[in-house]
């Protein structure tokens, strides 16, 4: 039986699996203040790598990147009502801006120091930048306008979990406006694509991009796509979200323009997000029970060489050699980039090191031994394949210019090899043989993973939807889009005995 390196397996308890990852992978930690989070090194390592790839595709749309402030004035919220509504619970006010002694030792707000209007610390920001377009909207020359945002969030979670759901997060917003509605769908289905190429590509997690229901579109929006990704317990998340605004935004803060004949007209909106949560589905994606198994393309560090040193005078050519590994190694690159080799010099044993590194997830670890210098060899652990059949470590020797010149390739494999495991998972954790209320009921009887439904409907809407979305909370679960990639909706609603006009993806999620 193999002695895994987490104290919790995911089938024994996926919850404390999950946390147990974080924390031994040296993800996050708590900070002290409820919701909130330190991301350590390997865990903000793998958000830049998330920002750098990413930005490469936003800028490739047309977005210039800009930053507006944390502080927003509750009157610009105001202006748009379902928006307000939509996130009134979630905000953080600021209301005075001095503290004094309260004669006990403490501090408490200067009454004197209350502010005129109260601050919104930043949920979203259509509305502070809705603001900042209808300034710099006035002709039809001056559209398109879109910029991206790389900021912090704060909503006031209740139920919080490290990545999945804290009360501040990183995230990028892009927010842009245009002149015509047509042109603003063709761009809010451009980010949505862009999401749905960058989860596959990069972080080798199928989703599947699709419209929200009425219910769960972003507060104000005219229409909410998203991509959904299954984690490996059936759940659904969702990782991207791209929204069009219609004129309701451009109405609420003013944007407006001068059409080329004279006339004035509002701009139609869009914006679009994906946060630190993705941190969260890789976790829950690519994880085993030895920890993190980090998708090259997004790895901080993609090879790890891990020296056999043992404190005697010969560990000095052991590290000159390891050291020239390095280099060579960054020189044949991956990826299109460099390749990013670290090499581990720690006052530390060579098995606390590799298993530090497996629970990382590092996609390589090269143990390198006095006996590998002797004989041009490397001892190469793949982080996908930890195990051989007869459940030992699979630790292979490779003559170090072999290596040298098929690491590239060995890192698409690991990379390919992590999205198709997790395209089958998807692939057969969809059912799509349910034709009842009641079989769908059954399935999603119990607790265990139910993996999603795909089922037909007839889009209702209004108190019929509010109905609909009441019958399903019972089961704990909830509908997640109507994919676009679809096979025609064909016999009756499962929820009105209408005639269906689409499917559906129901299931649970976090």
């Amino acid at each position: 039986m193999i002695k895994h390196a987490l104290a919790v397996t995911r089938a024994a308890d996926f919850a404390a699996w999950y946390q147990a990852v974080v924390a031994e992978a040296d993800m996050a930690e708590d900070s002290g203040v409820r919701g909130c989070m330190v991301m350590r090194p390997w865990g903000y390592g793998i958000w830049e790598r998330i920002q750098r790839l990413l930005d490469a595709r936003i800028r490739d749309l047309g977005y210039d990147n800009c930053y507006f402030p944390l502080f927003i004035p509750l009157s610009y919220f105001e202006k748009e009502a379902q928006h307000v509504e939509g996130f009134a619970k979630e905000m953080a006010v600021v209301t005075h801006h001095r503290l004094i002694p309260d004669g006990k030792g403490g501090l408490i707000p200067d009454p004197s120091a209350k502010l005129e209007e109260p601050l919104i610390v930043r949920p979203t920001s259509e509305t502070v930048i809705g603001a900042g377009f209808s300034r710099w909207i006035q002709s039809w020359r001056d559209l398109p306008v879109q910029i991206n945002q790389w900021a912090n969030i704060v909503r006031w979670e209740m139920r919080t979990r490290m990545f999945l759901r804290t009360a501040e997060f990183l995230w990028q917003e892009g927010h842009a406006a245009y002149a015509g509605a047509d042109q603003a769908r063709d761009e809010t289905m451009k980010a949505l694509d862009l999401y749905r190429d960058f989860a596959e590509t990069c972080c080798a997690m199928p989703v599947i991009a699709g419209e929200k229901p009425e219910h769960e579109r972003f507060p104000g929006a005219v229409a909410t796509w998203s991509i959904e990704a299954m984690m490996q317990d059936g759940k659904a998340l969702q990782a991207g979200t791209s929204h069009f605004l219609g004129t309701h935004f451009a109405d609420a803060q003013n944007i407006r323009f001068q059409n080329a004949e004279g006339q004035f007209a509002l701009a139609n909106t869009i914006s679009w997000g994906m946060s630190t949560r993705m941190i969260g589905g890789l976790i829950m994606t690519h994880g085993d029970d030895d920890g993190l198994r980090v998708p090259p393309r997004v790895a901080p560090w993609q090879v790890v060489i891990v020296p056999m040193l043992r404190d005697v005078p010969e560990d000095a050519a052991l590290i000159d050699y390891c050291r020239d590994l390095q280099r060579h190694l960054a020189a044949a690159g991956a990826f299109g980039e460099p390749l990013r080799v670290q090499l581990d010099l720690k006052a530390a044993r060579p098995a606390t090191k590799r298993w530090g590194w497996v629970k990382k997830g590092a996609p390589i670890v090269i143990e390198v031994g006095a006996r590998d210098m002797a004989s041009g060899n490397v001892s190469v652990i793949r982080r996908d394949r930890l195990y051989r059949e007869d459940g030992k470590l699979n630790s292979t020797a490779i003559p170090l210019g072999e290596f040298v010149a098929g690491a590239a390739a060995m890192l698409e494999a690991i990379q390919a090899e992590l999205f198709a495991e997790a395209k089958a998972r998807l692939d057969r954790g969809i059912i799509r043989d349910i034709a009842s209320f009641a079989a769908l009921a059954a399935h999603f009887g119990g607790e265990g993973d139910a993996g999603w439904a795909e089922v037909a409907w007839a889009r209702p809407t209004g108190a019929e939807l509010d109905a609909l979305v009441e019958r399903l909370k019972p089961l704990k679960v909830s509908v997640r889009n109507a994919p676009l990639d679809q096979a025609p909706a064909e016999g009756a609603c499962l929820f009105t005995g209408r005639p269906a006009v689409e499917r559906i993806l129901i299931g649970r999620a976090y």
